[in-house]
């Protein structure tokens, strides 16, 4: 039982399955629906709670947002750039890399800034009211805010109405961050 309550917040995801961790539980196996459930995907999917704000839940893979790449570099290089992990900061249960102590440090000093919308899940996925993983190569900045996407090809359907996707993602999020914390 020690152990569990060490992994409080954790979620695993695969495929189609969903192993929960918490204080007081055992381990609870429950299926997860999904657009796009025939869809294999090579790695394992891990969910956190933040304990900044009961309302963050971010999208990791390994432990690591955003596939290890530096949210702080979107804003200041307008570019994708290979985060490295001694320059990590741990925020919201999820570990953030940075390419260097300076952009570790600017996120440290504002994280709601940097990190990305709808918890770095892909953008249009959330508009279509459901989740999927993100490349960080396929982003965009609106409005200050990131948004990413499954891939290119997707986020080039994404972009023919980005104002009506982020409302539609706006409204489906709610309801699938509650279902994410389930």
């Amino acid at each position: 039982m020690t152990n569990i309550l060490i992994m409080k917040n954790i979620y695993l995801i695969t495929t189609l399955t969903v192993l929960v961790l918490g204080v007081g539980t055992t381990l609870v196996s429950k299926l997860v629906s999904t657009r796009q459930a025939n869809t294999q995907y090579d790695n394992a999917i891990l969910i956190s709670k933040s304990d900044v704000n009961d309302d963050q839940v971010f999208y990791q893979q390994r432990g690591i947002a955003i596939k290890g790449t530096d949210t702080v570099a979107y804003f200041t290089e307008g570019k994708a750039v290979k985060g490295d992990k001694k320059y990590s900061y741990q925020w919201g249960n999820t570990t953030w890399w940075f390419k260097n102590e300076q952009n570790r440090d600017l996120f440290a000093q504002n994280p709601e800034k940097y990190a990305p919308q709808f918890g770095g899940f892909c953008a249009w996925a959330v508009s279509q009211n459901y989740t999927a993983p993100i490349d960080p190569q396929a982003w965009t900045i609106v409005d200050g805010k990131l948004y990413l996407n499954y891939n290119k090809s997707i986020q080039k359907t994404w972009s023919q109405d980005i104002q009506g996707n982020i409302i539609k993602g706006h409204r489906n999020w709610p309801n699938l961050l509650a279902g994410l914390q389930n």
